[in-house]
């Protein structure tokens, strides 16, 4: 079954174990309660949609045995009227299924020394009861993975219709197949769980440790450590290490500690850490993602000329007697230095910016440098449902 895939499912591959995160993610009880109903339609979906093997065997009758056949076994209909979903702290999650029930179509036969019958037939199968656990372990390499620890099932009323030639032995028919029905249905119903969950741990196994965030950066999500799993909620540690593009080197920082509210009230809680912001500037700085070049093509908004700069630097209005055109070029000098505050954080950029005039021949002059600092403020909010920030320059 698929248990927030694979959003959770986020929760992945290699890292440092044991190191400081810089990205905290944690699933409440309401995560899980929408991840169940989730996973329950998905499984409704693709019960129906399966085809299964045939059944075939026999049973004793008197002197003799009852053969049988089973083919074209579709599942028509599955309900689900009571399941939950619950945590157990330090070992893993708990998902209990009650009084479930499913119809299948098949196609009959059966054959015994002195007759023989065979058409289409419908089971109605109520009161499965099935309880598993799964544990969320972590390899070597980080990856953080899903396995059923333990699983139980248990069935109670089979109903069969058949539709045959001698309808007056069906009767007679019917319960030598409840036998065969019953007893796949209690000894498979948990290796198809297992083989499920298997498939699931090969996707979660398969799933890349670094995401692109753009052209220019990278970001390693890999577990720091076992899913913490509490009473009312799962703490997941990733390493939230942002990286140039394509290059790999650490970043010059060290995670320091952090912890998330003691809250539970919403489905899923993000947490950043500055260590997160710190080594998304460095990766974008190495990147050179602050180096910004301006002009009137690239910006329509952009239209000043040596005249502007001349009327406040006069040295400009001696160089360029005749109006050109300028361009600015914009660099960072020093990574910007991101610290997070509690109702906001704040940005603090070094850098120069070094003005030209645009020549008729489209050659440059450059008429100055400057040195330029920087310090903003930015608060976020939700308004609307909609993650606002609002900007203050404090210098």
């Amino acid at each position: 079954m698929v248990i927030y895939c694979s959003l959770l499912l986020l929760s992945l591959l290699s890292g440092q174990l044991n190191a400081n995160p810089g990205v905290k993610v944690r699933i409440t009880q309401k995560g899980l309660e929408y991840a169940k109903e989730v996973g329950l339609e998905i499984l409704k979906q693709n019960m129906e949609k399966e085809h299964f093997p045939d059944l075939s065997g026999y049973e004793k009758f008197g002197l003799g045995n009852v053969k049988y056949n089973i083919s074209r076994i579709h599942v028509t209909a599955v309900e689900f009227p009571s399941a939950s979903i619950s945590l157990i702290p330090g070992t893993g999650i708990k998902l209990v299924i009650g009084n479930a029930s499913l119809t299948i179509d098949m196609n009959w036969n059966i054959r015994t020394w002195m007759f023989k019958d065979s058409g289409r037939g419908t089971v109605h199968i109520s009161k499965v009861f099935v309880t598993a656990i799964f544990s969320t372990p972590l390899d070597n390499m980080g990856h953080t993975s899903i396995s059923l620890t333990s699983c139980r099932t248990t069935s109670g009323d089979i109903d069969i219709k058949l539709n045959g030639k001698s309808g007056f032995l069906h009767n007679f028919f019917i319960k030598y197949l409840k036998k065969p029905i019953h007893r796949r249905l209690v000894t498979n119903s948990c290796p198809n769980i297992r083989s499920g969950i298997q498939l699931i741990d090969e996707d979660l196994r398969s799933l890349n440790v670094l995401m692109p965030i753009d052209d220019l950066a990278e970001v390693d999500y890999s577990l720091n450590s076992l899913p913490a799993i509490f009473q009312p909620f799962i703490d997941l540690d990733l390493k939230g290490t942002v990286y140039p593009a394509g290059n790999y080197t650490g970043p010059p920082y060290v995670a320091s500690p952090f912890a998330i509210p003691d809250q539970s009230d919403s489905m899923l809680y993000l947490a950043f850490s500055e260590y997160f912001f710190q080594t998304s500037s460095f990766a974008y700085y190495t990147a050179g993602a602050f180096n910004i070049t301006i002009t009137e093509e690239t910006c329509s908004y952009f239209n000043i000329s040596t005249e502007i700069f001349g009327s406040i630097i006069p040295e400009v209005a001696k160089y360029s007697v005749i109006p050109y055109p300028v361009m600015l070029k914009l660099m960072a000098t020093e990574v910007p230095i991101i610290s997070l505050e509690e109702d906001s954080f704040t940005v603090e950029i070094q850098g120069s910016m070094e003005v030209f005039a645009v020549l008729p021949d489209s050659t440059t002059q450059s008429l100055f440098t400057m040195n330029i600092t920087a310090n903003t403020s930015i608060a976020l909010n939700i308004f609307d449902q909609k993650l606002m920030g609002s900007l203050c320059l404090n210098r």
